[in-house]
């Protein structure tokens, strides 16, 4: 489904959190909306999502989008960051979007139990009652098993335990599969692997749009530690940017293209380099402008 955005614009009271966004979203795109925080991406999301007011027009497959929400809900799925504080029991909120949406309720099961939730066990429960875990598996299993034409993820993986994230990578892409996907999320495993495309957003604005890997690539932040035999000339390390840490361990954060060239220079320590250790950060570095240093991990 193709999503056009002409000079979108959002207001909270003195605070533009859209200020005249341009996109045009081919069908079948697979797209990841980063920034810090405050930059208008779950804004963005949500005026796709048609959750929110605003200003400039949104067109789904050439048509206004309210339309095309009206008449084809069954092809779009939005899973929110933060899940609604709903009161009815599971089996409830089942029923009304598998309802809504022309789904089979089992096929839902049979999605949620591949990310590890058994719903025959908590139909009871009220959702708000649910962990955080779980009901990112049960809004992420109905808006798979719907295998829609436009899927909205903000930061879909949040609250997911490490065997249930990966799983998730690999439904995705059975369920998603020529689906235009617009995915919120810094998470550096799911920019390599489920998008090629990123736009930045910052301060309600575009500020970068173009290829994924190369957006990664200049912008993956990792933390090289090494520990050397402790007659070794202090300058070396030192020189190099490197900092003491504890129990005669050094370490610097350097980007991809510092790393490669870095490790292949300590080479040159022979016997004097015990032992070395490279953390890649799971996230990426994000900062005003889409060029920042802001590194979370």
């Amino acid at each position: 489904m193709r999503v056009e955005l002409h000079q979108v614009k959002k207001r909270y009271g003195k605070l533009d959190a859209l200020a005249g966004v341009d996109l045009d979203l081919p069908s079948g795109a697979r797209v990841a909306l980063i920034g810090p925080n405050g930059s208008g991406k779950t804004t963005l999301t949500r005026v796709v999502a048609g959750l929110v007011s605003h200003a400039g027009a949104v067109e789904l497959d050439g048509a206004p989008a309210d339309v095309v929400r009206r008449t084809r809900a069954a092809e779009l799925a939005y899973v929110p960051q933060i899940a609604p504080q709903l009161a009815a029991p599971v089996a409830e909120v089942l029923r009304a979007v598998t309802t809504l949406r022309g789904m089979a309720p089992a096929r839902v099961a049979e999605v949620a139990a591949e990310l590890g939730l058994d719903i025959a066990e908590v139909a009871a429960r009220p959702f708000r009652g649910l962990s955080g875990g779980m009901k990112q598996k049960l809004l992420l299993a109905l808006a798979l098993a719907g295998r829609p034409r436009l899927v909205i993820l903000d930061e879909p993986t949040a609250s997911l335990d490490p065997a249930a994230r990966a799983r998730f990578a690999e439904l995705e892409r059975e369920y998603l599969a020529g689906a235009t996907v617009i995915l919120c999320s810094h998470r550096l495993d799911e920019l390599r692997t489920m998008v090629d495309r990123v736009v930045a957003l910052a301060d309600g604005k575009v500020v970068h749009d173009g290829a994924a890997d190369a957006y990664v690539a200049s912008h993956a932040q990792s933390v090289v530690e090494i520990l050397l035999d402790p007659a070794t000339d202090p300058a070396w390390p030192t020189d190099r940017g490197f900092t003491p840490a504890a129990a005669g361990w050094w370490r610097r954060p350097v980007g991809r293209a510092d790393k490669l060239a870095l490790v292949a220079e300590l080479a040159a320590l022979g016997a004097a380099l015990r032992d070395v250790v490279v953390r890649d950060h799971d996230r990426l570095a994000i900062g005003g402008g889409g060029g920042g240093a802001e590194v979370t991990s």
